[in-house]
C-alpha cells in the first residue's frame, strides 16, 4: 500500500521511527458464545482467574513505577485496584453467568457497559470520573479472557514502538516513563496541553489534533512521527525511510553541539545575564535536568501527586518528594507551584463541580482557597521542605490582589503553627505571583506591591487573552503566541516588574523556543524556565546577541498589528543576530 501522510499539531519535537501500537482504539466487542452447565463453573474460574491476572499486572506496574518514578506517581494505579475488588461487580457477572449461561467475557462485557453507564448518569462527580478507571480495568480484565496477544499491555513489550491513542491524559503520558515508547500520536489534544509538556519533558516526540490517526492506522503499521513539523507518515515507502534515517541521524549527532558551553552563564554580548531554569512535571526528570548544567527549577508543577488516585496526598508524602528534590538540585533554587488542578488536570479523590473539567471555573488558586484544608496541608509540606534547601513558591492563576491576599492569610497561619510547633522553615521564603490571566497583567501594579517576584505563564495568558483552548485541536492555528495583546500583557508584567523591583520570570512553552525567546529577553525577562532539551539551545541564543539588539526588536514588535507580522520580524532578526541557533536538530 501507498504511504499516507497526516498533518496534526507539533507537541514534542524528534523523529521517531517504528510500528505501531494502538490503545484504546475502541470498545471491544465480545461476540455471545453460549456454554453448557457442567461450563458454568469452569467460566466462573476462568473469570476469577482473569482477575487475579489483572490484579497482579497492575500490582507489578505499580511497582515497576514506584521503583523509577516514586511511591506518588505509582499511586495512579489505586483506583483501578480497587476497581478490581468491587464484591457487587464480582458477584453479579459469577451470578449473570450461573443463570444465562453465557461466556465470562460476554457476561463481564455486558455487565461493565451497565455499570460504567450508571456512573456516567449518576450525580455524584466523583463516581462520574470513577468511570475511566472502570473502563481501563475492564479493558485488561477482557483481554486477559480473550487472551488476545496484540492488545497485550504496553509495559509487556519488549520491543519499541510508537503508541496511537485518541487521548492520553498527562498521568497515561508519566507512565511511559522507563518504557519502549519512541513517541505518541493522537486524535486530539493541543501544543499546549500538558500531555504535550509532559511528552516534551520526558524527549518522546508527538504529534497531536489529528483527529481520526486511530481510525487510518493499523496495529503494526510502520510509522515515521515528526514531531518538529507535526507530520505522521504511515507505511513511508523506502526512499522516505531513507531521508527521515539520514535527518535521524543529523539530529542525534547534533545533540551535543552546545555542550561547550553548559556550565558558562547565560550572558548576552553586551554583559546582560539572564537566569535560565527547567520546568519539572515528575522528580524522575531530574538526571535529565542536571545534564543541561548548572540550573533550577523555575517551575515545579505538583498537581500530578493528586491526580488518578483514590485518596489525597498526606503532608509527609509531599515533603518527602520536596525534599528529594531540593537535595537534588542543591545549591540551584526550586520554585514550586501550589496546586493547579482544572482544564486537563483532573482528580479522582475530591468532589468537585463538573465545570472543574474545562478551563473556567473553580480550579487552581480559586479551589484551593475554597478547600483551606487542602491547601495548608501542601504548604506546611512546601515550608518544611524550604529547611533542606533553596525553595520559592508561587500561587497560579492569580486574578487579582484579593486573591493574592487571601492565600498569603493562609500561609502566614501555617507560617504560625509551625513556629508554634517548633518546625524550622525558611522565614524569609519568597512568595510569588504566577500572571496567567489578563486581569493579573493589567493589575500587575497592584500585584507587584503583594509579590516578592513574578511568574508569567504564557500557555493560560495566551488561551485566556484569545479565547482559544490551549488543548483543542479545532481552534490550535487561532493559538497565537505572538499576538500584539500577548505581547502588551507580558510587557505590562514586566514593566510593573522593573517599577517595583522585584524580578520577572517566564515559564510557558514561549521560553523554549529561539524565535521567542529573542523576543522575550529585548522585553526585560529576567529568568526563563524551559523544558530541559531547550535550555542549552537557548543558552547558546543568549550568549549570540546584544541585550540592545534584543530590546530594539521588542520595540518595534510592539509596534506592529498582526501576529503573523510579530513572528516574521523574529524570524528575520534571529537569523540575522543567530544563525547557529537555526542549525537545529530539533
Amino acid at each position: 500500500m501507498n504511504e499516507i501522510v497526516l498533518k496534526g499539531i507539533p507537541a514534542a519535537p524528534g523523529i521517531a521511527m517504528g510500528p505501531a501500537y494502538i490503545v484504546n482504539k475502541q470498545e471491544m466487542v465480545v461476540p455471545a458464545r453460549a456454554i453448557m452447565e457442567k461450563e458454568v463453573p469452569i467460566e466462573i474460574a476462568r473469570f476469577e482467574e482473569a482477575l487475579i491476572k489483572t490484579r497482579e499486572q497492575i500490582a507489578g506496574i505499580r511497582k515497576k513505577i514506584s521503583e523509577q518514578m516514586g511511591g506518588q506517581d505509582a499511586q495512579i494505579f489505586d483506583a483501578h485496584l480497587l476497581v478490581l475488588e468491587d464484591r457487587m461487580l464480582i458477584e453479579e457477572v459469577s451470578k449473570r453467568i450461573q443463570r444465562e449461561k453465557q461466556s465470562a467475557e460476554y457476561i463481564f462485557s455486558n455487565v461493565f457497559k451497565r455499570y460504567a453507564e450508571a456512573f456516567k448518569n449518576i450525580q455524584d462527580d466523583y463516581l462520574k470520573e470513577r468511570t475511566a478507571d472502570l473502563k481501563d480495568i475492564a479493558r485488561r480484565v477482557l483481554r486477559n479472557l480473550i487472551d488476545e496477544d496484540r492488545l497485550s499491555e504496553i509495559d509487556q513489550f519488549k520491543e519499541e514502538f510508537i503508541l496511537i491513542a485518541h487521548d492520553l491524559s498527562p498521568s497515561d503520558t508519566a507512565s511511559m516513563v522507563g518504557r519502549n515508547v519512541l513517541g505518541f500520536v493522537t486524535d486530539i489534544g493541543g501544543r499546549t496541553s500538558h500531555t504535550a509538556i509532559m511528552a516534551k519533558s520526558l524527549g518522546i516526540p508527538a504529534v497531536v489534533g489529528l483527529k481520526d490517526a486511530t481510525m487510518r492506522i493499523s496495529n503494526q503499521d510502520e510509522m515515521i512521527v515528526d514531531g518538529r513539523m507535526g507530520l505522521v507518515i504511515i507505511r513511508p515507502e523506502e526512499k522516505t525511510r531513507e531521508i527521515y534515517r539520514k535527518e535521524k541521524g543529523r539530529i542525534f549527532a547534533s545533540r551535543g553541539r552546545f555542550a561547550d558551553i553548559k556550565d558558562l552563564p547565560a550572558e548576552t554580548l553586551d554583559k546582560r545575564t539572564i537566569t535560565l531554569a527547567t520546568n519539572l512535571e515528575l522528580p524522575g526528570e531530574i538526571p535529565l535536568i542536571k545534564r543541561q548544567g548548572p540550573v533550577g527549577i523555575g517551575l515545579f508543577r505538583t498537581e500530578y501527586f493528586y491526580m488518578n488516585r483514590v485518596d489525597l496526598p498526606s503532608e509527609e508524602e509531599q515533603l518527602e518528594t520536596y525534599q528529594r528534590v531540593v537535595r537534588s538540585m542543591a545549591p540551584h533554587p526550586v520554585t514550586i507551584r501550589t496546586l493547579d488542578l482544572g482544564g486537563d488536570k483532573f482528580i479522582s479523590s475530591l468532589q468537585v463541580p463538573r465545570d472543574m473539567v474545562p478551563f473556567l471555573g473553580w480550579r487552581a488558586i480559586k479551589f484551593c482557597l475554597a478547600r483551606p484544608d487542602i491547601f495548608k496541608t501542601q504548604i506546611r509540606a512546601i515550608l518544611k521542605a524550604s529547611a533542606h534547601g533553596k525553595i520559592k513558591m508561587m500561587y497560579p492563576m492569580i486574578s487579582g490582589v484579593s486573591e493574592m491576599r487571601q492565600a498569603n492569610a493562609i500561609l502566614e497561619e501555617v507560617k504560625m503553627q509551625l513556629r508554634e510547633e517548633k518546625i524550622a522553615f525558611d522565614e524569609n521564603i519568597q512568595v510569588g505571583a504566577m500572571i496567567e490571566v489578563p486581569s493579573a497583567a493589567v493589575t500587575a501594579d497592584s500585584l507587584a506591591q503583594e509579590s516578592d517576584f513574578f511568574s508569567i505563564g504564557t500557555n493560560d495568558l495566551i488561551q485566556y487573552a484569545l479565547a482559544v483552548g490551549r488543548v483543542n485541536e479545532q481552534t490550535a492555528s487561532f493559538y497565537e503566541p505572538f499576538h500584539p495583546s500577548i505581547l502588551r500583557l507580558i510587557k505590562m508584567a514586566v514593566d510593573a516588574g522593573y517599577q517595583a523591583h522585584i524580578p520577572v520570570s517566564l515559564c510557558g512553552e514561549m521560553a523554549s523556543e529561539p524565535v521567542s525567546a529573542l523576543l522575550l529577553l529585548g522585553m526585560g525577562i529576567d529568568e526563563l524556565s524551559m523544558t530541559p532539551l531547550n535550555v542549552l539551545q537557548i543558552k547558546k541564543l543568549i550568549r549570540s546577541v546584544r541585550f540592545t539588539d534584543a530590546q530594539k526588536l521588542a520595540q518595534e514588535a510592539l509596534s506592529l498589528s498582526t501576529g503573523q507580522d510579530v513572528e516574521e520580524l523574529c524570524k528575520a532578526k534571529l537569523q540575522e543576530l543567530a544563525p547557529a541557533v537555526l542549525k537545529s536538530g530539533d
